[in-house]
């Protein structure tokens, strides 16, 4: 079989398996409302100081690509991640590997089963866009190139960069981890701040838009501002006029330059293969451990072997001592150590230190500033503490070990809640002590309420979705757009008076924890 009929089975096949999953019906559902907001002005584009383009073909395939390009390139990389994990788990790695494929193939298929899976929720929106054409009056007629042309040129080649990306993380030895899944999302801030700010071509489109409808606007109104201004906007003052935009010329050199990121993308999977080790334990360095031989007190073995004799097992029975049965209460304690214990395994020391710096910081520094940046930083350094919350007996096939336990949904669940808690406690109590030695109860409410929030958001999303990665790219957007933007009604960290909300994510804390309860119930229940 030549390797492009292998490129193409493997590729279909892996695909054909994701969209089989409630996942990929969630993604589908999450990008028609992002059609349907676009529809009903609940984001749109900003260009001048009060414009936006008449919704002629045109406007309306551009609005579309581009939020379809930034949006999708962030939602994407955690939707289609962990594809080479899944062939470790379900050891269809190992049969690969046993088999004469190149490494490259199999990167580059999964590049392709990547990007199948966003292309088809540009396929979505490029239908939704040809649907809001027709229930938009302001201009005709319909112009298919204008109107899907963006998607094709601008929303493809980056949901391809994305799927590249997505494998080229997967295979480095820590950025496969739940560190490459916070990383991807201040790479994704940089790409689109390059892009609005910058002078190149960045994969979202952002910059041949600025540039386009800035010429189209100058020609509409000489007296507009020389300070232009281009934003992608949800919510807040709808632009007051509108101005005509035909649309992109796009020129050899706009195509070269789109065809530049595919060329990237594909060497970015290229690149994937260097570093993947063919799921060859052998070679994955960073995962060798100690390993020891533990052997059983119950059981001596003993082996006598002659030249003319098999070896002799001489078994001695053992008496083992019955567990002495204990109240709940006095276990409770040494069962939220033991989940504490589990949480912080394996964590390096300078992890350690970092943290103790930054408690010590909160005790320092000036207690605005504590409050705005230290506390920021001390509450996203324990994440991938947080993430294991609810998903690691499913990471470590031990659930049917846990679910067996005695009282794990009334004694193992409220423990390990109460880890978490203790977790967020211990990295922010430099602020809750000064919040208490000051007497401030509004503020120590509000850190109360998110010392609370946090391990209840990441139980309840570990538990329903059995994985680490929704709270992992969940919690790094909601803590750089609501507490790092002090936005009112987001910031769960209480950062400033005004933006503070207690009632409201103490409240919410409740429905998690009880989400939490009857998620696991219900699983009990059928294990």
């Amino acid at each position: 079989m030549s390797y492009t009929r292998v490129l193409y089975h493997m590729a279909r096949a892996d695909f054909l398996e994701r969209v089989r999953r409630y996942s990929f019906l969630l993604t589908l559902a999450g990008t028609l409302y992002l059609a349907y907001a676009v529809a009903t002005e609940k984001m749109w584009i900003l260009v001048g100081n009060e414009y936006r383009g008449v919704y002629n073909s045109a406007w309306i395939g551009m609005l579309m690509t581009i939020c379809c390009s930034t949006w999708l390139s962030l939602v994407g990389f955690y939707i289609v991640k962990n594809s080479i994990r899944r062939d470790s788990d379900t050891r269809v790695g190992q049969i690969l590997a046993a088999t004469p494929m190149p490494k490259a193939i199999y990167t580059l298929a999964k590049t392709l089963s990547n990007f199948a899976v966003l292309a088809c929720m540009v396929l979505v929106l490029m239908l939704a866009a040809l649907a809001m054409q027709f229930l938009r009056t302001e201009a005709r007629p319909i112009s298919l190139w204008q109107l899907w042309s963006p998607f094709v040129l601008v929303a493809l080649p980056a949901m391809l960069l994305t799927a590249s990306l997505v494998l080229l993380f997967e295979t480095l030895p820590v950025l496969r981890s739940g560190v490459g899944n916070v990383l991807y999302f201040f790479l994704w801030i940089a790409l689109l701040a390059m892009g609005g700010t910058g002078t190149w071509d960045d994969p979202s489109g952002l910059r041949l838009l600025y540039r386009s409808t800035r010429a189209a606007l100058h020609v509409a109104d000489s007296n507009n501002p020389s300070d232009f201004q281009f934003s992608l906007t949800i919510g807040g003052t709808h632009a007051a006029r509108t101005f005509i935009w035909s649309g992109i010329d796009w020129t050899p050199p706009l195509l070269l330059n789109r065809l530049l990121w595919v060329t990237a993308a594909a060497g970015l999977a290229i690149l994937a293969s260097v570093f993947f080790t063919r799921f060859d334990p052998a070679k994955e360095w960073f995962r060798r451990r100690a390993r020891s031989l533990a052997t059983s007190p119950a059981l001596a073995i003993s082996e006598e072997t002659t030249p003319t004799s098999s070896p002799v097992v001489a078994i001695t029975s053992t008496h083992l001592t019955p567990m002495l049965r204990t109240s709940a209460r006095q276990r409770f304690p040494q069962l939220v150590v033991s989940e504490l214990r589990l949480m912080l395994k394996g964590q390096p020391w300078w992890w350690y230190v970092v943290a103790c710096g930054l408690l010590i910081a909160e005790l320092t520094a000036p207690l605005s500033a504590a409050r705005q940046g230290v506390l920021l930083a001390a509450w996203i350094w324990p994440i991938l503490l947080w993430s294991q919350m609810g998903c690691r007996e499913t990471r470590h096939a031990t659930t049917a070990l846990l679910f067996s336990s005695e009282r794990a949904l009334t004694r193992q669940l409220p423990a390990l809640w109460a880890a978490g808690v203790l977790v967020t406690a211990l990295t922010g109590a430099g602020i809750g002590i000064r919040l208490l030695l000051i007497a401030d109860w509004q503020s120590l409410a509000a850190w109360i309420a998110a010392v609370l929030f946090i391990p209840s958001l990441a139980l309840a999303l570990g538990i329903w979705s059995g994985s680490s990665i929704p709270f992992e790219a969940l919690y790094t957007v909601w803590w750089y757009v609501g507490p790092g933007h002090q936005l009112s009604g987001l910031d769960f960290m209480g950062t400033t008076l005004a933006s503070a909300r207690p009632q409201s994510f103490a409240f919410a804390t409740a429905i998690l924890l009880a989400l939490s309860y009857w998620r696991r119930r219900t699983h009990l229940g059928y294990a």
